[in-house]
């Protein structure tokens, strides 16, 4: 009876608290207005200075046939033996471009093996120089962090200003509700958790590309 008297008491005090109102010290504040000073630049130009700022690589394309030929190029340079990609469309592209050695499997010890995986997104974050994706996407929860290279392949409609922009768009688009995961990629992978030494590529991958084409993927 005395803990459920003590008990009483306290709940008591907290309804008494909860009765009072208390004035706000700061009642007008704006709570609409942006915090951050707009960009004077384009969003374009908004999204590479803030992605390559994060240690990402950034090539802008006219078109999806420069962008196809940027990425053959790409490969070559590096030497590369396998790429990962499950979009019909850019597999297409590329395949016209002469490039054969695309892996199309789901299996993840393979994907692992790839040399770079190539995916789409959901958009371009501007101020953050962020890459929206989910696991809605073609490409799942796995092929934008095991190979130890992402290629995103994105458009100029697809560039949003900023992160509650980002949230609207997702939740326009799956209006039966949100895909279980939704990711913003900054550039590489990146961690200090170990003796806090920055270590690039532990938790996904090492380098990543953004070929920012200028019109509808069509192929």
């Amino acid at each position: 009876m005395k803990a459920s008297g003590s008990k009483e008491k306290i709940l008591t005090r907290i309804r008494k608290a909860l009765d009072q109102k208390v004035p706000q010290p700061f009642s007008n504040i704006d709570n609409q207005s942006s915090i951050y000073t707009a960009p004077t630049e384009g969003a374009e130009m908004t999204f590479a200075k803030n992605f390559t700022g994060l240690g990402g690589q950034f090539m802008y394309c006219e078109d999806t046939a420069e962008m196809s030929q940027a990425i053959v190029e790409l490969s070559k340079a590096k030497n590369w033996n396998q790429i990962a990609c499950w979009d019909d469309n850019i597999i297409r592209l590329l395949d016209r471009k002469g490039l054969n050695n695309i892996s199309t499997s789901h299996d993840k010890d393979i994907m692992k093996l790839a040399d770079a995986g190539i995916t789409l997104c959901e958009g371009l974050v501007a101020r953050t120089g962020g890459i929206l994706l989910s696991s809605s996407l073609n490409c799942g929860r796995s092929l934008s962090i095991l190979p130890p290279v992402h290629i995103v392949v994105a458009f100029t409609s697809q560039i949003i200003p900023d992160l509650k922009d980002a949230f609207q768009l997702m939740k326009e688009r799956y209006p039966a509700g949100l895909p279980s995961m939704i990711n913003f990629a900054t550039g590489p992978s990146r961690t200090a958790d170990i003796e806090k030494t920055l270590v690039v590529g532990v938790h996904g991958p090492k380098e990543v590309f953004v070929f920012l084409v200028d019109e509808a993927l069509d192929a």
